[in-house]
């Protein structure tokens, strides 16, 4: 099977911080792949504006320095490197002051589609918004790409939003959460509402209950600073998580359409009840005499910033009601994982002896690594012997059923800057869908500050600390193992 590559329309797509660790990273490797795939139209231009001394060519030079790190070697031939180059541009702009602006209105064209990335610190989200709309340079249909953090909390998140729909409109702001981007992701949505096998029994009456995971084996170190003034739940939990329990519990939508989707996501977070103190584990890695801690890590030696969050959620509604999700995250784990099952109910009634075994039905979405899903189902033991069960995986991972070609798809931000440039907003996060997730986030923060909560040690490369083992324990349940 061959992927399918569909032509945007011409566009220039200006790059703030474009000589930054994200865009050297991700967006322009990915960008470089586009062009070589043939999904950028002739004429489509990358503009790069930072406060860096670069001319075009210093920039191209960067440029491809970041293709050649980033992108497999075979994909790098000379000859698509040296078309990719010319796509290319640089304006030196200071965000804050008035360098560049003039510079910067000169080279972009208001004949196309217009987007502008914002890959940089939120406290410039608004000098930039406030300059592109007030000097002219974005056009009426201009689309802005905004990086999280979303806020801090919900009184910034709200000020965020104010200052940008001061400029453009809640159609024109793309918030990016490259989750949203991952192939499993968007499969959820193909499996759920694509196919009648799954959604009769998706409900409270089938489900005994959905566990998600997202585990990181490395730590905070380079990220210190600003790791520990968010933590676990800021930087995971109120976006990548909450993201992937919206898709995992909503109702179908009355269309794919990026409003239809958003609002039953919305309803998701309006349903989730709050969280008890006694549902929610804090974790903090500790160190070895080959690995930091947490504390050497961020540089703070009376830090109580979480690095790891389980908790048990309840959402409130006729579909989910009495079916916990179990949601799970950390640093410095066992293995980089990330996961969504479901774990169906056991039969009400079993027909076999009882020494023949127990055992339930659970779907596994793998969103890395190795994306793909397996179905568990009961069959018997083969061999002589009576009866005996055991659950096998019925396994689809995307690389072995799907062959290379599929497996070598664009990654998210490849996906997602391409439907900025489409003008499709289904997988970005609109500005009340962010505000409640904060509405929901704050009360659970402020407690922990309010009984100066302290995080559980735990040891680096573990599955965190023993109490969120006992989290599931207490409820007859037991986490998934944390696996690569």
């Amino acid at each position: 099977m061959v992927s399918r590559v569909i032509p945007v329309d011409p566009f220039d797509l200006v790059i703030f911080g474009g000589t930054g660790d994200l865009s050297r990273r991700k967006i322009l490797p990915g960008l470089y792949r586009r062009f070589r795939d043939g999904q950028m139209p002739e004429g489509a231009r990358i503009i790069g504006a930072a406060r860096g001394d670069l001319d075009n060519e210093g920039f191209r030079d960067f440029v491809e320095e970041a293709v050649r790190s980033f992108v497999s070697k075979r994909k790098c031939d000379p000859e698509t490197l040296a078309a990719f180059r010319e796509t290319l541009s640089y304006v030196r702009v200071d965000a804050l002051g008035d360098d560049g602006w003039d510079d910067l209105k000169a080279i972009c064209k208001s004949d196309r589609v217009q987007a502008f990335y914002f890959s940089v610190g939120p406290r410039l989200f608004g000098p930039i918004a406030e300059r592109l709309h007030t000097r002219g340079i974005a056009g009426p249909e201009a689309r802005i790409v905004v990086e999280k953090p979303f806020g801090h909390n919900l009184e910034t998140a709200r000020a965020l939003n104010a200052t940008l729909a001061e400029h453009f409109d809640e159609s024109q702001i793309y918030r990016i959460d490259h989750y949203l981007g991952k192939e499993t992701v968007q499969n959820l949505m193909a499996l759920r509402f694509g196919n009648m096998l799954f959604e009769p029994l998706w409900n409270a009456q089938y489900v005994d209950h959905i566990q998600i995971t997202v585990a990181e084996s490395v730590g905070v170190e380079g990220r210190g600073g600003y790791y520990d003034k968010s933590g676990a739940m800021r930087d995971m939990v109120q976006n990548h998580l909450m993201q992937l329990l919206c898709l995992t519990a909503m109702e179908p939508p009355s269309k794919f359409d990026p409003d239809a989707v958003r609002d039953e996501k919305l309803k998701i977070i309006r349903a989730l009840d709050p969280v008890s103190p006694d549902d929610i584990v804090r974790g903090q890695y500790s160190g070895t005499d080959d690995v930091a801690s947490y504390l050497s890590d961020a540089e703070a030696e009376a830090s109580t910033t979480e690095s790891f969050v389980a908790m048990k959620l309840q959402i409130s509604n006729w579909r989910w009601n009495g079916t916990p999700f179990y949601l799970r995250t950390g640093k410095r784990l066992k293995a980089r994982m990330s996961e969504i099952v479901v774990r169906f109910k056991e039969p009400p009634h079993s027909i076999f002896e009882a020494d023949t075994g127990q055992s339930a039905n659970e779907l596994s979405i793998r969103l890395q690594p190795n994306e793909g899903m397996d179905l568990k189902v009961t069959i018997k033991e083969p061999g002589p012997g009576g009866m005996r069960l055991i659950d096998v995986p019925l396994d689809m991972t995307f690389a072995e059923a799907l062959g290379e070609e599929l497996a070598d798809a664009p990654d998210a931000y490849e996906r997602l800057i391409m439907d900025v440039i489409r003008g499709n907003q289904t997988l970005f996060m609109r500005g009340d869908e962010v505000e409640a997730a904060w509405a929901w986030t704050d009360p659970i923060i402020e407690d922990w500050e309010r009984r100066r909560d302290k995080p559980y040690s735990y040891e680096p490369s573990s599955t965190g600390p023993e109490e969120a083992l006992m989290l599931l324990h207490k409820d007859g349940r037991r986490w998934r193992e944390i696996r690569e």
